[in-house]
């Protein structure tokens, strides 16, 4: 079986603890934080399957948290997840480089198929 490890960066404490509830009952090891600086932080001493970033955040925009995050760890696969991204937002995000650009409410399958396929690709 594969583990999975998630990090969740989002600022919505209700939606993050949902979601979180939701993948611990697919086998899914969640960790939350609710800043961009928080996340980057533990970024530090802890590896991850997947971020799930959303792009509003109190203190740092999300594209600049993703692009700190790829210097960190290039290979850690990004999921941008947000309910108020622009087109412009995807095409920067993709640009550098996000796995994938998700809006809320999140189709909970569409992200373990992600998932499912960053897992057997690490296999």
């Amino acid at each position: 079986m594969i583990r999975f490890d998630l990090l969740i960066i989002d600022d919505e404490h209700r939606f993050a603890e949902l979601l979180v509830r939701r993948l611990n009952l697919r086998g899914v090891t969640c960790c939350v934080r609710h800043e961009g600086q928080s996340g980057l932080d533990i970024l530090s001493h802890k590896k991850f399957t997947l971020i799930l970033l959303d792009l509003q955040l109190p203190d740092i925009y999300g594209t600049e948290v993703l692009a700190r995050i790829k210097k960190v760890c290039s290979a850690t696969p990004v999921v941008i997840l947000t309910g108020h991204g622009s087109e412009k937002d995807r095409q920067e995000c993709m640009a550098l480089g996000a796995h994938a650009f998700m809006h809320k409410p999140l189709d909970i399958d569409a992200l373990m198929s992600i998932l499912t396929q960053i897992g057997g690709a690490a296999s």
